[in-house]
């Protein structure tokens, strides 16, 4: 079938929507026709070329939700009519680490999503004959998509698509690092560095895991207010004595929890230096940029506190998500406010500007 998808041509340059061929959907697949895609820093970190795991041409977009047409042979837990949230971090539910509780990284097809193909190791997607590889294993910068059965969480067909989308990526990293990852514990203190949609996301998810006190720092007093909106009790505008602020907010001890939103590696070691001596823990939920480190501090470990990573929040997709969406259907948690703006396919590159102006929270594309 025909179908209209943003490309990444070359590194550095502007998608160009154009229309390309999809494949049906082979055995353990599902096609899947879109109605709503976010716009990712992840996708833009990929585009600018500062991803040294990127490849061209292939089209992106990751944080997607839309309804299933049709389904390949063996595909058991999904039919059409199916309302699904796409998932770059997949379940087999039947792999080691699907088994264990310690961690959401599923092994079944992560080497050949990685390198841009399904797992069969071919792609779906072409363009007069020439392959065009997949991005995380969802390419939802287009009107469908086919992806593998274990990658798709079927939700709630009254969640609006338009708004679900953010819990492909962002919206459930953040709630799943405090909920998953840090299990914050009730009357604890807990401090949020940055607030763009993965902090907020840790901010309502510190909120519903019962903090007594959430600290939201940022450079946008905007951004805090949405802060404010999401549970947070506190806010500070980001400064060069900010982790001084904060062990002094907390009695010379620092935070229980403190997360790290913004990728920024100055801002995990603030994270981790503003952590509570004795048993703080900080969780990094950023990604930094090529070749870059975190210095820590020995002394700072030594004296009780420890430094967790978190992708995607910890979240097991099929089951954790589903069980997000209802939260947010059973007003627990705000989506509304994080959806700053509504753009066309057409409009993607528009998307990634916003993004780089830190203009609103989201972008999402909407199809149809």
């Amino acid at each position: 079938m025909r179908i209209r998808a943003a490309v990444l041509e070359e590194f550095g340059s502007p998608l160009v929507v154009q229309d390309l061929e999809l494949e049906e959907p082979r055995a353990g697949e599902v096609l899947v026709r879109l109605a709503a895609c976010g716009v990712c820093h992840t996708d833009l970190y990929t585009a600018s070329g500062a991803d040294p795991s990127g490849y061209a041409p292939a089209v992106l977009g990751h944080e997607g939700a839309g309804i299933v047409e049709r389904v390949g042979d063996g595909v058991e837990s999904l039919r059409p009519g199916d309302h699904v949230v796409t998932l770059f971090s997949p379940q087999c539910r039947e792999c080691v680490h699907c088994l264990d509780e310690r961690t959401n990284i599923c092994l079944a097809i992560r080497e050949q999503q990685n390198l841009g193909f399904l797992p069969d190791g071919t792609t779906r997607l072409s363009r007069d004959g020439e392959p065009i590889r997949h991005f995380m294993g969802t390419s939802t910068f287009a009107e469908c998509t086919v992806m593998p059965e274990i990658a798709l969480a079927r939700i709630s067909p009254e969640a609006p698509l338009e708004h679900a989308c953010v819990f492909a990526c962002g919206l459930s990293t953040g709630l799943g690092a405090a909920l998953n990852t840090a299990k914050v514990r009730p009357g604890s203190t807990c401090v949020v560095f940055g607030a763009g949609l993965v902090g907020l996301g840790a901010v309502a998810g510190c909120r519903l895991a019962g903090a007594e006190r959430i600290v939201a720092v940022d450079r946008s007093e905007t951004r805090l207010e949405l802060a404010r909106e999401q549970g947070a009790t506190d806010v500070l505008l980001a400064s060069d004595d900010t982790v001084a602020r904060i062990v002094e907010m907390t009695g010379g001890f620092g935070a229980d929890y403190t997360f790290e939103a913004t990728g920024l590696v100055a801002v995990m070691r603030e994270a981790v230096e503003s952590a509570r001596m004795g048993w703080g823990l900080a969780t990094v939920c950023g990604v930094a940029g090529r070749g870059e480190t975190l210095d820590v501090v020995p002394r700072f470990l030594i004296t009780g506190r420890r430094v967790a990573g978190s992708s995607f929040g910890g979240v097991k997709g099929r089951d954790g998500v589903p069980a997000l969406v209802d939260r947010w259907l059973g007003g627990e948690i705000d989506v509304a406010p994080l959806i700053s703006h509504r753009l066309t396919l057409d409009e993607v590159n528009r998307g990634f500007e916003l993004l780089e102006a830190q203009d609103g929270i989201r972008s999402v594309i909407a199809f149809g």
